[in-house]
């Protein structure tokens, strides 16, 4: 690219469609011809293992899911993510009761998904399993190559800066939302859910025995259709909506033997909620 002086000599810039950009113009973002986005990993599953709904459960549910994804591994490139659980709401709850800051509860949060990928990657270490941080996500060729299971724990890196949201100071964008996030930037053309629930429902089935199973769903109608209960996190819906690459998410139940191989090889066993 070309060097290009401002008449008055003072300032030098690379010529580029965005040199002298403020880049917050709507117009002239909506305009910017660029590339379609790179899927880096298109043949990575990601794969998000509940907090609250496996990992706190122990051995009455853990054992069986990894040796579920250990069983695959010879045919699945396979990254997994850890959501926090009962002890992040625990922290949570005291880090509100002492006026904690949503950047500080954000990082409690992190904290304890930490522990459940250190968890889980100390159960899987018998089978390569390697608890990773986020910025070794580009070494993951290499971690495949040498049969190595990565675990990565699901908070997003915003910690200190964790967005507040409009009411309360829970932070928004936790570990369901990570594991969209990762699957956005890697491009994986499989993206599971592992939770205790078939799936979605129009409301909670824990709460409500009439609740009606949704097999699936457009990220912008279930977004209109503003339920008071969702099985993912909310912001996971526009981030599925607006990604480049993302066609579909899927909740499985991972209690059900035979669901993760399933949803790994692409079939339907749970929720699909996709890109409209």
């Amino acid at each position: 690219m070309a060097l290009v002086r401002e008449k008055d000599g003072k300032r030098l810039h690379v010529e580029s469609p965005l040199m002298g950009e403020s880049l917050v113009s709507n117009e002239f973002i909506g305009n910017l011809d660029i590339a379609p986005q790179e899927k880096l990993y298109p043949d990575v599953p990601v794969v998000k293992i509940g907090g609250q709904s496996i990992c706190d459960r122990g051995a009455k549910a853990l054992p069986a899911i990894l040796k579920e994804i250990v069983s695959n591994r010879a045919d699945h490139k396979i990254l997994i993510t850890t959501g926090g659980g009962t002890r992040s709401r625990h922290i949570y709850t005291i880090g509100l009761e002492m006026g904690m800051p949503t950047g500080v509860i954000a990082k409690f949060g992190s904290m304890v998904s930490e522990q459940n990928a250190l968890m889980i990657a100390t159960l899987l270490s018998p089978w390569g399993g390697v608890k990773i941080s986020h910025s070794d996500i580009v070494k993951l060729p290499a971690y495949f190559a040498e049969g190595i299971i990565p675990v990565m724990h699901g908070m997003p890196p915003y910690d200190y800066f964790a967005i507040k949201p409009k009411v309360g100071r829970i932070p928004i964008h936790r570990t369901d939302v990570g594991l969209v996030i990762l699957a956005d930037l890697i491009g994986s053309t499989t993206v599971l859910f592992i939770k205790d629930e078939n799936g979605l429902y129009t409301d909670d089935p824990k709460k409500n025995p009439d609740a009606e199973f949704i097999a699936e769903i457009g990220a912008k109608d279930l977004l209109e259709k503003n339920q008071d209960d969702l099985v993912i996190e909310r912001p996971c819906l526009d981030i599925i909506q607006n990604s480049e690459v993302i066609e579909k998410v899927q909740i499985i139940n991972g209690m059900v033997p035979g669901n993760i191989t399933k949803a790994l090889n692409g079939e339907h066993v749970g929720t699909f909620i996709y890109k409209q």
